[in-house]
């Protein structure tokens, strides 16, 4: 009972009240703002910034999983875009399938199949025309490689440096795998033109509202996961491999199943984002697996404060926020923008946007 009553709160009252009122803004300030004020008023919020939102509300939650494996555990990875992909593709083919004969050929099959003449569907869209079954496979098939991956990784005591490249390595591979043709994932081009989700009307204002608040919800419901694991016993074994894995193992916990189940973990939220990301953005393709996807990803938790959870969730908003202007402005100076800002973050900011906010509050 004592053990209890010194496990620390879930969040103190500043942070509730900082978590409710972004809900309350996300859930009801968004739809009234979008729905209910009408277009050409000043504070009528477009259709555009809606889907921005939603964008960056999936992005950081890819932050926080990489937070989960890297801030927490240590364990640097470079292949996250690879699940946030895997994640996509599984919405997007349900996706293609409810175009129906809307499509520019008007086929059964979707547009990408009929150019290359095929016949009929592939075994692996057997269950695409079920959303209940996709969403399965959202989790399924991230989560199985994941699995398998981090299996042999961990069992080989692959660590540093060494892991983040064949995560990369790893990316790579399905990327390539995944621009060819015969595979039946639409080559370079992808899945796009979706027009309905589960009956409703994609470019109806009310779905891309829904999107955003399903995706507000499902990252906050991640992030108090992610804080309930890291302030149990379960969350200090984590970190004491992050400071000392030697140790650990020494003292008598397993390593390699705590490493696995988080970085399964890790990788099942980047693939729900991916799930989020796909019917909101519009498109999805091979490009999300390129290696700088993933490095972005980590770039956003340095910037935003990796280890406090927290801290990835404002990187992603504020790099993403800094990347649509800059592209607008200065797009052939973004990349360089980008640069200079993780090295100064590495050299001047250890703790990140969050550390510096601590710093300047003391």
């Amino acid at each position: 009972m004592r053990e209890l009553a010194d496990r620390p709160a879930l969040l103190g009252p500043r942070g509730w009240a900082l978590l409710l009122a972004a809900v309350l803004g996300l859930t009801v300030l968004v739809p009234v703002l979008h729905l209910l004020v009408p277009p050409g008023h000043a504070l009528h919020l477009p259709e555009f910034y809606v889907t921005l939102l939603g964008k960056f509300l999936c992005y950081a939650l890819c932050a926080l999983a990489i937070d989960l494996i890297w801030g927490i555990t240590g364990i640097l990875s470079l292949g996250h875009g690879l699940f946030f992909a895997l994640g996509g593709y599984a919405m997007g083919m349900y996706l293609m399938r409810q175009i129906g004969r809307e499509g520019q050929y008007q086929s059964d099959l979707p547009d990408f199949m009929v150019f290359l003449n095929w016949k009929e569907l592939p075994w692996h869209w057997a269950w695409s025309d079920s959303l209940a079954l996709q969403l399965l496979l959202v989790l399924l098939v991230p989560g199985a490689l994941a699995w398998v991956f981090g299996y042999f990784a961990f069992r080989s005591r692959i660590q540093g440096v060494y892991f983040s490249i064949i995560t990369q390595a790893l990316t790579v591979a399905a990327m390539l795998l995944f621009f060819r043709n015969e595979t039946g994932f639409g080559g370079n081009n992808g899945f796009t033109d979706f027009k309905r989700l589960a009956g409703f009307a994609l470019n109806e204002p009310g779905m891309r509202v829904a999107l955003c608040v399903l995706s507000a919800w499902v990252l906050v419901a991640c992030f108090l996961l992610a804080r309930a694991l890291v302030q149990s016993p379960y969350g200090r074994v984590l970190q004491a491999i992050r400071d000392a894995e030697g140790r650990v193992r020494f003292c008598g916990y397993d390593p390699v199943a705590y490493k696995l189940s988080v970085w399964v973990l890790s990788a099942l939220m980047c693939a729900v984002a991916g799930a989020l990301y796909v019917p909101q953005v519009g498109i999805i393709n091979p490009s999300e697996m390129s290696p700088a996807a993933s490095i972005e990803m980590a770039i956003w938790a340095a910037v935003g404060g990796r280890g406090t959870l927290i801290g990835p969730i404002v990187g992603a908003f504020f790099v993403n926020g800094g990347k649509s202007v800059f592209t607008v402005w200065l797009p052939e100076a973004w990349l360089y923008v980008l640069g200079a800002l993780f090295i100064a973050v590495t050299l001047f900011l250890p703790q990140g946007l969050v550390g510096l906010l601590r710093k300047v509050r003391r």
